[in-house]
């Protein structure tokens, strides 16, 4: 089956002047199918918003591909890119206090997309934002208020009534509940997880609690230092990771258990993330990982389906790790 998200070979690099260079994503390859929801999990710094805002277009693209529904994107968006792209692919961003406008109301913020990509009146208009007003648990008379006479929780609930009153067919979550009290990042996953159902999306869900991203993800991607080091099935990178950062990862999330949390030993990683402006040879994760043997410093391992030999295991069939362990 034809993915309908294809990232292939994807670079995108920042230039500092005077020869710097930040290796922010590095040719990572990754496939999205229809209906699915992938989670991007990583350290911050890791890669993860500038991949997902380079898969829509918002940063250019070093080198590599992305492909949706088959068709490939272009290197550089022009305003004419934005508009037909909008219609299929949108994005709920971080912050929910920066990414809304505090000079428009919450009926223009979320109205604004279906002025420009749609060919409706005023009144037809301001019927589909009080009706996704009420989708995403908020009411039609919020539509004259400003974004600063709102919560956290419901500035966020304004950016996913903003990103799919259009009716995306994918759209790019990164990290929509890290500014959000822990009360409420619940209540916008459940949200997210019934619209994605109704819907029927394609996600890609970047975050840092591996526990979310498990419970709403089909897929999961583990990304170091711009690079995908581990993927698989959500349940099988949780409770059997193979790469050493994923298990160290998976190990330093907390237990839900106050008496289990307190008797658990630290197993937070040692030593220090190396620059991304002056990237090591071999494995990235070398310098940190206390399985490293001497091939890891030389040879950059690949992003490849283990094999049973090598393992002595049987992988599902979208397992793929990058590291020299598994060769």
């Amino acid at each position: 089956m034809t993915p309908l998200v294809e990232i292939s070979n994807l670079v995108k690099y920042f230039d500092l002047g005077q020869g710097q260079i930040v290796h922010a994503v590095d040719d990572v390859s990754l496939s999205i199918h229809s209906k699915e929801v992938v989670g991007l999990v990583g350290e911050s710094g890791s890669g993860k918003s500038t991949l997902g805002k380079a898969v829509l277009g918002l940063h250019n693209k070093t080198s590599g591909n992305v492909s949706f529904a088959g068709e490939r994107l272009p290197q550089k968006y022009r305003s004419r890119d934005f508009q037909k792209h909008a219609k299929t692919m949108q994005m709920i961003f971080q912050d929910p206090y920066s990414s809304l406008n505090p000079r428009m109301t919450v009926g223009e913020i979320i109205g604004e997309g279906l002025k420009l990509n749609r060919a409706l009146g005023a009144n037809e208009v301001n019927q589909r934002v009080a009706h996704w007003l009420s989708l995403v648990g908020l009411s039609a008379d919020h539509m004259s208020r400003y974004p600063h006479e709102f919560s956290g929780g419901q500035r966020q609930r304004i950016g996913i009534a903003r990103a799919l009153i259009l009716e995306p067919d994918f759209v790019v979550c990164d990290e929509p509940i890290s500014a959000l009290d822990v009360s409420v990042q619940a209540q916008v996953v459940n949200l997210l997880a019934e619209l994605k159902q109704s819907m029927g999306l394609t996600l890609l869900f970047i975050a840092h609690d591996l526990s979310m991203v498990r419970y709403i993800s089909d897929r999961m991607a583990v990304m170091y230092l711009g690079g995908i080091v581990e993927v698989g099935d959500a349940d099988e990178v949780f409770f059997k990771p193979m790469h050493p950062y994923t298990k160290t990862l998976i190990a330093s999330n907390p237990e839900a258990d106050p008496r289990s949390e307190r008797q658990r030993i630290s197993t937070t990683i040692q030593g220090e993330i190396p620059s991304p402006v002056n990237i090591p040879a071999g494995c990235r994760f070398a310098n940190r990982c206390p399985q490293a043997m001497p091939v890891c410093k030389q040879i950059t391992p690949l992003l490849k389906k283990p094999t049973v030999a090598a393992t002595g295991e049987h992988f599902d069939e979208n397992r793929q790790v990058a590291c020299h362990l598994y060769d």
